[in-house]
């Protein structure tokens, strides 16, 4: 009877394992800039990977759901600190993050976009 619980146990731990999401994978080639400003801590960020998938601090998210999430994570947050990151892969088209953008602006945080400063 114990060597059934101690197999079923392994099973449901390596089915979990299996099943694991790793953010590793996210790839993000910022776009660039010649002046680049320190923008300092940061409340929430987004970003928007090559595939055009939005994560909001490192968790998938859909477009529709970034207003409220956002808002919930700056919550009662004062004016200069509700900071948001934006961080969108040099390839991806407006229209993809234009919403996202709109949605952050709902939700009343302080947009700041990451880019590099370009190399001379």
């Amino acid at each position: 009877m114990a060597m059934g619980d101690i197999a079923f146990n392994l099973l449901i731990f390596f089915v979990i394992l299996a099943r694991a999401h790793d953010d590793s994978h996210l790839q993000w080639d910022p776009a660039t800039t010649k002046i680049v400003e320190p923008s300092g801590a940061a409340k929430a960020s987004l970003l928007i990977d090559m595939d055009n998938k939005v994560y909001l601090n490192g968790q998938p998210i859909g477009i529709a759901q970034i207003s409220s999430e956002v808002g919930e994570i700056l919550g009662e947050t004062k004016a200069g600190e509700r900071t948001v990151l934006l961080k969108v892969h040099k390839d991806v088209p407006a229209m993809f993050f234009q919403p996202v953008i709109e949605g952050i602006s709902e939700a009343g945080g302080d947009l700041v976009h990451v880019l590099e400063k370009q190399k001379e």
